[in-house]
């Protein structure tokens, strides 16, 4: 089931971008950032609502609340920069340099959450930086 939550965040991602692209148009994106958090914010609160998730909020620990917290700030600082980028730059090379973050990813998990680093794992952080880079250039 991973697989296809994955293939689905791949695919709203890149809607997104393309969606992003044309509405930045006279639009500035710090502005456009925050609209558009504001309505990820309702509409997650709906989802956790009608999916009955909301009696996790009790089960939510001190040092848990404030990892999830800083996670979003750092995803808002993250599409803060991307839609800064997006005004300036095709979507495809912001899109293509964005994902440099699963390098990162890889780097992070090995040095903060003890993942191995296999020859397998870091062949392939290696090619998709290369594909990365052949693709923004």
């Amino acid at each position: 089931m991973w697989l296809l939550f994955a293939l689905l965040a791949a695919v709203t991602a890149a809607l997104m971008t393309i969606v992003a692209k044309i509405g930045l148009k006279g639009i500035d994106p710090t502005f456009a950032t925050g609209v558009r958090s504001a309505f990820m914010f309702l509409f997650m609160t709906c989802v956790v609502i009608v999916s009955g998730k909301l009696k996790g909020f009790t089960s939510l620990d001190q040092k848990s609340f404030w990892i999830i917290v800083a996670s979003a700030i750092f995803g808002a600082l993250s599409w803060l920069f991307y839609f800064l980028a997006l005004r300036d730059a095709s979507a495809s090379k912001v899109a293509a340099i964005d994902r440099l973050s699963l390098v990162f990813v890889i780097l992070f998990s090995v040095l903060f959450l003890a993942d191995k680093l296999t020859p397998k794992l870091a062949l392939g952080g290696v090619l998709a930086a290369v594909g990365i880079i052949l693709i923004a250039l």
